[in-house]
């Protein structure tokens, strides 16, 4: 880029189009990856598991048995539920496209992805809780429930679709096999 000179407008020095007209193509680009197909079939299989979460934990916390033990029990048995019908989610209709190289390896990165995009919420939660002293049950939710989520979600869609569901690397041509 030239050197500006004092009274030379920004507009002539600058080169490529407007900074409006590259932050209007940047927003038009991110709208077009958030509607895309791939991202609102991710979105609608983690919104269905979040609903078979909270109904499944409710429904065993109100069960003879459940409802005498521990709630974390019924919180346990309500993510596995949860995490069932999201890996078949994802694997049928996110990614039907992708054939699975390994069904165990992948089911075991599903399992340890969804840990850590889990984790993300209760970090989220212990920051807000106890390093910012936001303690009221909406301080505790928005830090959960809206921030640590929506990290979490951002980390598996990422890993999920980088490792996961990703579709196996394509055969090297058969002259560059046996140029060797």
């Amino acid at each position: 880029m030239p050197p500006r000179h004092v009274g030379t407008p920004l507009s002539e020095t600058a080169p490529g189009p407007a900074p409006t007209a590259r932050v209007a193509a940047l927003a038009t680009r991110a709208r077009a990856a958030l509607l895309s197909r791939e991202v609102l079939s991710f979105l609608g299989v983690g919104g269905t598991g979040y609903v078979v979460d909270v109904v499944a934990f409710n429904w065993l916390r109100s069960l003879a048995p459940f409802a005498a033990l521990d709630p974390t029990v019924s919180r346990t048995l309500a993510v596995v539920a949860a995490m069932v019908v999201t890996y078949l989610g994802n694997s049928l209709i996110t990614w039907s496209g992708a054939e699975p190289m390994d069904r165990r390896r992948e089911i075991v990165l599903f399992v340890v992805f969804n840990i850590v995009g889990f984790g993300f919420s209760v970090v989220a939660l212990a920051v807000s809780h106890d390093l910012f002293g936001l303690t009221s049950r909406l301080d505790d939710n928005v830090s959960a429930n809206v921030v640590g989520m929506a990290l979490g979600t951002a980390f598996r869609f990422w890993s999920y679709r980088r490792f996961v569901f990703a579709a196996p690397a394509p055969e090297p041509p058969v002259a560059a096999r046996t140029a060797v």
